[in-house]
Order: structure tokens, then sequence, then C-alpha cells
């Protein structure tokens, strides 16, 4: 089967990751989270005790970061310098630090290469924030998968309690909103729709009704 790619971008919270990973599973190609990629560069950044918001710091270490993404039975993994740090990139801090590097032109350089290098061997189902617009344009697919800031914030909140964060969902939702000022106003590949993408708004919607819905508009699209 000739490859194919399918890009879904939209702010945080907004289901992405859980959405592109089953969607990927039944069209039986490979899912990319894009976001891990930042997210590692992020915890790299802290680690290195550099300022998040110094393009000429993080531009300085950025060169000691070696970042992958393997594949096991689980799904993907995050490796940072051979160390798999999938489950140490997803706390609250991890995605503040990864909002913060992913201005800085630099980082975004050095991680766009591992990206479409990926899409030109296999079909894929990737996500982030400028997939249609900047890291995959002539992509077969784009969709940008939404909800309101307060479902968002609830949907984040639970998946956070349920391993074992302490914060509050007030906290989560300051968060979210001022991720979502950041990655919209940043002047590197700003948050936005691609012109071509289709708008799934997934506030009133549960998890399967989710997949199902980015379902149809490949099978629209694609055909498959």
């Amino acid at each position: 089967m000739e490859k194919f790619a399918v890009a879904i971008d939209g702010p945080n919270g907004a289901g992405k990751s859980s959405v592109a990973r089953a969607l990927a599973a039944k069209l039986g190609c490979v899912y990319v989270d894009t976001g891990a990629l930042y997210r590692a560069i992020g915890l790299h950044v802290e680690r290195c005790g550099a300022d998040p918001d110094s393009a000429e710091q993080v531009a300085e270490i950025l060169h000691d970061a070696k970042v992958e993404l393997r594949y096991a039975e689980e799904g993907q993994r995050v490796y940072l310098n051979g160390e798999d740090v999938s489950g140490l990139i997803r706390t609250p801090k991890a995605s503040i630090y990864a909002s913060k590097v992913s201005k800085i032109p630099e980082v975004r350089a050095a991680l766009l290469g591992i990206q479409r290098d990926m899409a030109t061997h296999q079909s894929v189902v990737m996500d982030g924030r400028d997939i249609g617009t900047v890291v995959l344009p002539s992509a077969e697919v784009k969709i940008f998968l939404t909800a309101s800031p307060e479902v968002r914030a609830k949907r984040r909140y639970l998946e956070l309690i349920e391993k074992g964060e302490n914060t509050t969902l007030e906290e989560v939702l300051n968060d979210l909103i001022w991720r979502d000022k950041n990655d919209s106003e940043r002047e590197i590949a700003p948050l936005r729709p691609a012109e071509d993408s289709v708008l799934v708004d997934t506030s009133e919607l549960d998890f399967e009704q989710s997949v199902a819905a980015v379902e149809k508009v490949v099978s629209e699209r694609t055909g498959r």
C-alpha cells in the first residue's frame, strides 16, 4: 500500500496523542508524538539548569541532547541520551518547559529533520501543533483537534491525578490557558489550523466518538 501521512494538530489537552495513537492502530501505521520530542528537550534544559526562555543558553546545550523515538510493545518510548524518559516528560512542569523551548528556532530546526524523516519511510499519524502547517504541509489528511479550555483542563487534571500528581483543576486550567496563549502567539510556527485542515471539536464527544470522528475524516479524504 502506498504510504500516507495524517497530521493532527491542536491545543494542549485536546486528546491528540490518545486519539492519534488509536487512529494509527486502526490504520496500521506508525504513530509519532512530536510533542514528546519537545518535552524531552525541555527536560534536558531543566537538568542542565539552563533558562528555557533564553535562546542563547538553550542553543548552547542543544548539541548535548540526543533525542530518539523508539517503539516497543507498549507503544512509543522517548529516549534522552539513551535514557527512557517517557514517564518523566509527562508532568505539568515538563509541559511548560516544552512550550518555552518550542519557541526557539534552533530547537525547532533540530527536531524538524527527525519528524520529517519518519514520514519519509513509512505511513504515519503525527500529532503536534505545527504538523499540517510546517512539518508535513503535504500530508494527505490534516485535522485540527480541539475542545473547550474547561473540558481540556478537566481531562488533563484527571490524567494527572491518576498518575499521582499533586495538583488542582484550577492550576491545570491556568497552565492550559497560559500554554494556549504562548503557543498561539509565538513567532516561530504558531499554533493554528492549516488552511486545508478539518476542524474536529471533541468537547461533547467521549474517546471512542473522538476516534470515530477523525477516522471518518481520514476515510472521506483518502478512501481508507
